[in-house]
This record gives structure tokens, sequence and C-alpha cells, in this order.
């Protein structure tokens, strides 16, 4: 794995470090945000993972996130923020953070953090290597078809454009099971891959973007079930 860390802390990195290395992870590091945003868009394809700070010198980490996302939409991205506001998390989380860590963390969370995220995302492209493009949608609903090969997604008989894989992810657990309610606590581990270091917080704000990128095409089809989670259901639509 190579991973790329954008924090201004010099103790935070020299911390980690040692944990890159005992994992036999590659590691860099970038002090600021506008040398972290450089390194990245320098060589894109480059990086497993990044790890972001949200209170960067000279350029924001928010905004840093939001370059980096402009750049590449499917880098995995976790976010480490000393901010302990919920806006500031689900703010970052809304513009494109698969996950946040706040401070101070524990080294061994932020490894296992890494860890489910980079498998998520190796699964994925292995899964798109060894299957060939096929026309047909493997995920249908009354008004919704998904083809997870070729990660088409239509809804209404428009395509849905531009999700995140954690979008796409979060969309296709949901719309396999039609009507089903899933705790966030379940999404947490059928989605990113782990239980007991997630927090829900991270399933709605991801719940959030993606609806907005569904209500441009028709009625809402991922409900909230209050007190229990979220469903899909396009039936009646």
């Amino acid at each position: 794995m190579n991973i790329l860390m954008i924090e201004d802390n010099h103790s935070v990195c020299e911390m980690m470090a040692m944990f890159f290395k005992k994992n036999q992870w590659q590691y860099e590091f970038a002090y600021d945000g506008v040398a972290g945003e450089q390194k990245f868009a320098d060589q894109p394809d480059k990086w497993d993972i990044i790890l972001l700070d949200l209170n960067l010198p000279k350029k924001d980490g928010m905004q840093v996130a939001a370059d980096i996302r402009r750049i590449s939409p499917i880098v995995p991205l976790i976010m480490l923020t000393a901010r302990d506001t919920e806006s500031d998390q689900v703010l970052g989380l809304e513009i494109g953070a698969d996950d946040y860590v706040t401070k101070p963390f524990s080294p061994i969370t932020l490894v296992a953090r890494i860890k489910a995220l980079h498998r998520r995302s190796q699964l994925g492209q292995l899964n798109q290597q060894q299957q060939q493009a096929e026309s047909d949608f493997d995920v249908q609903t009354d008004h919704f078809k998904m083809n997870t090969k070729t990660r088409e997604v239509y809804l209404y008989g428009k395509p849905v454009n531009d999700l995140t894989p954690k979008e796409f992810d979060l969309l296709k657990t949901l719309a396999s099971k039609p009507r089903q309610v899933f705790t966030r606590s379940q999404l947490l581990q059928l989605v990113w891959d782990y239980e007991y270091y997630g927090d829900e917080r991270t399933v709605d704000a991801h719940i959030k973007k993606l609806r907005q990128k569904l209500e441009d095409i028709g009625p809402q089809v991922i409900k909230t079930v209050w007190g229990v989670g979220y469903k899909f259901d396009d039936e009646g639509e």
C-alpha cells in the first residue's frame, strides 16, 4: 500500500511512520495543504490511501479534500480532525471523505480504518478485473436497475452519474433488498467493512450526499425509518 499523509504535526507523522513500517507500507508526508495537494496532483494514480488533516497551514484541509476529489473521485480518503463539532465532520464526509478519525486518535484504530477501507477498494477493483462487462442489469426493482460489473445505474430510466465508490456500494446494498430496513451499524459493516471502529454519522453523511444526487432524477427512493435506519423503496413511485 502507498499512503500519502498530509499532516502538519511532525510528531504525529513520526508516530504513524512506525506503524506504516510495521505493516510494510510505503508512505510520504506533506506538512501543509499546498504541498500535499501538489504531491497528490503530480501522481494521482500512485496513492492507495490519503490521510488528510483538516487544520493545515497554507491551505485548509476542506479545500484540499474538495480539490483532491476533483482530480480523483475514487481515491480512498480518510480525514483527521481535531474539530469536534458534528457539522465539521459531516461537511468533510459530504465533500468526499470516505471516513474520518478525531484527534487525539489511537494509531491502532487508524490502522484498522486504513485496512478496512483499502480492503473494500481492492475487492471492488478485483471484481471489475475478473468479470467482463455484461449488458444485463443484476440489481433491478420497479424503477431502478444497476449493472455492478459495468457500474451503470439507472433510476426512472435516467442514468445516475458521478457516484463515488462508497455511494455506489451503499446504493447497491440498499437496492439489492428493496424495502428491507438496514440499521446504520449494519450498513457500516456491509459497506465500510468494519463494525467496532465505525461512526454511524459516516452513514448519515453518505446517505445525504446520495439522496442529493438521486433527487435530481425523480422521487426519492431512499427512505428513513425513524429510530431504525434506512431502506430503498421505489414501489408505487
